[in-house]
């Protein structure tokens, strides 16, 4: 089973932003040591408890601290930027870091409305223009625009000999469809959707248009989960998350994931309760076998080539923790306490 790690860089209210931030590198390069394939960074832009506003600024960094595991964005919200620009920033990385960069393109705004008006103009109608858009990323990142092209005779410079591969993120029909069209690799985001990913990923698969002779249908799909070494422990770890995302849906400050011993004063309350027992129906908690057996099933159902992991705990131990303990029973590694 393929697996790989899609980091939101939380930040915990024993830490700063920074602390945040070199944990992740810690992740990485966990990680890398664990087998798990890939390792891509969130964009998000002033949502309290996440540290990443520019992926492609850590990635320069984690590919200095790592060797062997692919890193990427997870993803580039492309209506706020122009293509050009961004197939500069991701030939570069993959001219520094050769055959390791994943460049993953979303729509979503990644901020509040008050943010989408600060980062870009006109971001509705950039949406709009998606299609356009990664199209012309597209050209820059393969050197391929036809002759006739205004934009024909120059490069997203430096051109790397491998260039970085581009994957669409989304969570809908219609991100499906421009992928397939677009002959790009696909991640559906299952953490964070309600649709229907197996009809979805179907429709994908069945109107793919190879870009260029060889090119396949490509699928990830991207699942929260927890592990520890009891289900019961990895439910007390999975409150820290559950609490922060209520506490920031109603609009209450916070100061990072609250440790477990706050959120459990917090879900005293039923209807809080209740709602905790309905998220962990959708996120994958538990230990080692029961979490693998999610996954198996998962995979099966959405018929994916890879699955790709996000957790969010308050420590960063049991974080890696998590992740060593998926490993050692998924892919056969051994487990970093023993490295």
């Amino acid at each position: 089973m393929k697996l790989s790690i899609l980091d939101q860089v939380p930040i915990s209210s024993m830490q700063t932003p920074q602390d945040a931030l070199f944990e992740s590198v810690k992740l990485a390069q966990a990680g890398e040591k664990l087998g798990y394939n890939r390792y891509w960074i969130a964009e998000h832009h002033d949502l309290s408890g996440l540290a990443c506003s520019a992926p492609e600024v850590m990635l320069g960094l984690l590919g200095t601290h790592t060797k062997t595991i692919r890193i990427g964005s997870g993803a580039v919200l492309l209506p706020h930027y122009k293509p050009y620009k961004v197939a500069e920033i991701y030939n570069m990385l993959a001219t520094l870091f050769p055959n390791r960069i994943d460049l993953g393109i979303g729509r979503a705004p990644g901020g509040s409305a008050e943010v989408t008006n600060a980062l870009s103009d006109n971001f509705l109608q950039n949406v709009w223009k998606m299609p356009k858009s990664v199209e012309e990323l597209l050209h820059f990142i393969y050197n391929d625009f036809p002759s006739d092209h205004e934009f024909a005779k120059i490069s997203a410079a430096p051109v790397p000999n491998t260039p970085p591969k581009p994957w669409l993120l989304g969570t809908s029909k219609k991100s499906a469809k421009l992928a397939a069209e677009m002959g790009m690799a696909y991640t559906f985001g299952l953490f964070m959707s309600d649709s229907d990913g197996k009809n979805i990923i179907r429709q994908y698969r069945d109107n793919f248009s190879p870009r260029k002779q060889g090119d396949k249908p490509e699928v990830i799909v991207t699942v929260s989960a927890i592990c520890s070494d009891t289900t019961e422990n990895a439910e007390d770890i999975a409150l820290s998350s559950f609490v922060w995302g209520l506490q920031k849906e109603k609009g209450i400050g916070t100061n990072g994931l609250p440790t477990i011993e706050k959120a459990k004063e917090y879900i005293t309350n039923e209807k809080v309760n209740d709602a905790f027992e309905k998220m962990k129906k959708k996120a994958i908690i538990g230990d080692p076998k029961l979490v693998i057996s999610r996954l198996e099933e998962l995979k099966e159902t959405y018929q994916a080539d890879e699955l790709m992991i996000v957790t969010i705990t308050h420590s960063p131990e049991d974080r890696i923790r998590s992740y060593e303990l998926i490993a050692k029973e998924a892919l056969c590694k051994n487990p970093l306490s023993k490295n």
